[in-house]
């Protein structure tokens, strides 16, 4: 065999992986919690929890869901937790971080942050992640029937928010 004929093996690494898939983590923490501060705190623990595993799983994709899959759970178990006591601050940084998010997402996550926690998970996992029921049933550890009434009820109160309009044409 010569060494053209030999198929590169690819080299999987944690920091790349990191690298590559962290905003698009940090956009469903930040939808899940509405903070900037607690989206990269979520998104860290996740990652910290999950790191230990990355060996074990075949691929990146495969590793994604699982890192996924930990930060759901983690945020569900910091809001039954009450967030271990932080209290949000009244006052705005003077610099914005750049990647900031646009209006329409900020509208949407002060829309999400009118919901109660579960119907906030339940929204972001069926509709901005695109999870089917059963998947969302397994993550939140609830019954797919409260998926369902939680999405139904998420869906109504989003539609009643006054952050959420439509624009006139």
């Amino acid at each position: 065999m010569t060494q053209s004929q030999i198929m590169p093996v690819e080299v999987r690494d944690f920091d790349h992986f990191v690298r590559t898939r962290a905003g698009r983590l940090y956009r469903a923490a930040w939808f899940l919690t509405g903070e900037a501060h607690k989206a990269e705190d979520l998104v860290q623990t996740a990652l910290g929890k999950a790191y230990p595993h990355y060996p074990q799983v075949a691929d990146d994709e495969e590793f994604e869901a699982y890192v996924r899959t930990t930060l759901y759970r983690t945020y569900v178990q910091w809001w039954r937790r009450r967030w271990n006591g932080e209290v949000p601050t009244g006052e705005l940084p003077d610099a914005v971080a750049e990647g900031a998010p646009t209006p329409a997402r900020i509208d949407l996550a002060r829309a999400l942050a009118e919901l109660p926690k579960m119907q906030r998970a339940v929204m972001v996992l069926r509709f901005y992640e695109d999870r089917p029921v059963a998947e969302v049933a397994s993550l939140l550890g609830i019954s797919e029937g409260s998926v369902k009434t939680h999405s139904s009820r998420g869906s109504a109160n989003l539609r009643r928010s006054t952050h959420l309009t439509e624009e006139a044409s």
